[in-house]
């Protein structure tokens, strides 16, 4: 269907586009921009005055629960690509299991599905997956998700072996014997509250052999969810080094300090865990330095898995839907301007996951997100498209509400 989107702001930060421009879509994809091509006829209008037009947006981290519940609740927070790391269960390892999720996830035509392959066989971190097969089966990278490799010289050979046939390999930075049992940050809240410790050089240990490895053997490496002052240092330094790495930080922790655990308030349990105030702002600065992307680190969480002790609590929170907001609210707290924090996440991800996405240059798919970046809305279990009804933002106005979401040229979320 030929559609055009008139009277909005068009934002496309890639490409550096930034005005009142009308967009006009055929054949699933861009067809011009602010003129319409020679003999275009538009079957379908979309009015998007007051509302901001950009990139649909990509996600870095979403863990599907339910594959239609969550994408339906990506469509609705204007989320049009997303990684699925490879922890679900049984294990993304197996060729035909990759083949099945994206299969099933392109017959539902809502976000775009695109697989993270387990790095190990069954994520036990002693023998490697067949990455070439889950490669060929729609795999864009490896991963051990939360799962430790106890041994070094596995991931050596992993990343070896990666770096032969070009895979990117991506890490969650943290030691497993320094973290040990640990629920919370190592300092004065955990302490008051008699909570086991995760020290920040968990994170530094973990980071710091990474790099030492990507160096020696060429990867491309990723690395998810910092949430320290001094991981983000490493990486800074390792990037001005002409090093190919990149990271992100989850929305949560662009917001959330270990201050917000309260009196054990088991939403706001999450892995890695939330830090000082000082390590928050310091991932805020280096989201808007470019040195890392923003991820929505979808966790969906049942009731039964957060109405327990805090350090019996399964961590995370549900994101998809609080992804665009949260990111607003930063934007608006650091001063940030709007095309630079759009850029986290669309163009940003979608370049660390090799994607073409994030962008919306005539030829790109029409996979686009319309949104209103002033309407008020209420976080509540309502609200939310998503299983995960759990988030620390529970009953709290944000502001930024999608109107529509196109994917392909499809609506598939709103009018």
């Amino acid at each position: 269907m030929r559609t055009q989107i008139i009277n909005g702001r068009l934002i496309d930060p890639k490409n550096g586009v930034d005005g009142t421009l009308d967009l006009f879509i055929a054949d699933g994809r861009v067809a011009a921009i602010g003129t319409p091509p020679p003999g275009f006829v538009a079957e379908r209008t979309i009015d998007a005055a007051g509302g901001i037009v950009c990139p649909g947006l990509v996600d870095l981290s979403t863990r599907l629960s339910g594959i239609e519940t969550e994408l339906a609740a990506a469509v609705a927070g204007g989320v049009t690509s997303l990684a699925c790391p490879p922890d679900t269960s049984p294990p993304l390892d197996e060729p035909g299991l990759v083949d099945r999720l994206v299969r099933r996830s392109a017959a539902l035509g809502l976000a775009r599905v695109y697989p993270i392959g387990a790095l190990t066989q069954q994520l036990g971190g002693e023998r490697l997956a067949e990455m070439h097969s889950l490669a060929r089966a729609g795999c864009i990278g490896f991963s051990q998700a939360k799962k430790p490799v106890q041994d070094r010289l596995v991931l050596l050979r992993a990343m070896q072996y990666a770096a032969t046939f070009g895979y990117a390999i991506r890490l969650q930075p943290q030691d497993y014997q320094l973290a040990a049992d640990g629920v919370a940050h190592d300092g004065e809240v955990a302490s008051r509250l008699g909570l086991a410790g995760i020290p920040v050089c968990a994170e530094t240990v973990a980071v710091s052999s990474s790099l030492e490895l990507a160096r020696a053997t060429g990867v491309r490496l990723h690395l998810a969810r910092l949430s320290s002052a001094a991981g983000i240092a490493l990486v800074r330094a390792a990037q001005a080094s002409g090093d190919k790495v990149s990271c992100d930080v989850s929305i949560h922790h662009l917001h959330l300090t270990e201050a917000d655990i309260g009196f054990f308030d088991s939403s706001a349990r999450f892995d890695p865990p939330l830090r000082a105030s000082s390590d928050r702002e310091a991932l805020r600065a280096a989201v808007a330095d470019g040195v890392a992307a923003i991820s929505s680190d979808h966790t969906p969480v049942d009731e039964d898995g957060k109405q327990l002790p805090f350090a019996e609590a399964d961590p995370g929170a549900t994101g998809l839907e609080l992804l665009l907001p949260l990111t607003l609210r930063w934007a608006n707290e650091t001063a940030t301007p709007l095309p630079t924090a759009l850029a986290r996440i669309t163009s940003d991800p979608a370049a660390i996951l090799g994607i073409s996405a994030g962008a919306l240059a005539v030829g790109d798919a029409a996979d686009i997100c319309i949104f209103d970046p002033e309407a008020r809305w209420q976080v509540s279990a309502d609200a939310l498209f998503s299983r995960g009804k759990n988030t620390p933002f529970l009953n709290q106005e944000l502001a930024g509400r999608v109107r529509t979401t196109l994917v392909g040229g499809r609506v598939v979320f709103g009018a």
